[in-house]
């Protein structure tokens, strides 16, 4: 996969959606979450028409500040999972990616007060649709020893979220690569919900 990945999100759909493409412009990942569950429920897939599943992500139990979303392959098997840190979480995104039990690494906003004054104009008639070009929030993924391996960076873009997924190391393996992948999206879509 070559990188940075772009992001963006479906404007007319009414389950969220993302299309992810890499540098070259060639789509990788199709994301839909499905509407009207009561554990949500988001599927990955090779391309737009969703034929080919790539994963899933699936919340261990109804509404819930602190839910962990499980990561399946197109088999069924686990192999890792993404948690919302709860209280911790109120003021600036916090995310537990996990490999069992054992946490891997941290998704975290970098500067929380980037998304409040994104929001706050967001929310402003006229003033809203431009919004998007004023800031940028920004969420950092690290290991435990606080290496930084890959960013997402809100871009600027006109009525619509768009994301940058920059890899900051080249020593990830390719199941540690989807895992901070998919964690990645699940985050983008629940933080996308919060504002």
């Amino acid at each position: 996969m070559q990188y940075p990945l772009t992001l963006a999100f479906k404007i007319m759909a009414l389950a969220p959606q993302i299309s992810v493409h890499d540098a070259s412009g060639q789509l990788r990942f199709y994301v839909k979450q499905k509407l009207f569950k009561l554990k949500e429920a988001v599927s990955v897939f090779a391309d737009e028409q969703q034929t080919q599943l790539m994963y899933k992500m699936q919340a261990d139990r109804v509404i819930d500040w602190s839910a962990r979303y499980r990561f399946t392959d197109a088999a069924g098997n686990e192999f890792g999972s993404v948690k919302r840190q709860g209280m911790k979480s109120l003021w600036r995104a916090r995310y537990d990616i996990m490999q069992g039990e054992q946490v891997v690494a941290t998704i975290q906003e970098e500067n929380p007060w980037v998304k409040v004054m994104d929001r706050l104009l967001g929310e402003i008639p006229i003033i809203g649709m431009f919004a998007g070009y004023l800031f940028h929030p920004a969420y950092s993924v690290r290991r435990a020893d606080q290496t930084v391996i890959m960013r997402a960076v809100k871009q600027p873009a006109f009525l619509q979220g768009k994301f940058l997924i920059e890899k900051q190391v080249d020593d990830l393996q390719k199941q540690d690569e989807a895992r901070v992948m998919l964690s990645i999206f699940m985050m983008l879509l629940l933080e996308r919900l919060r504002g």
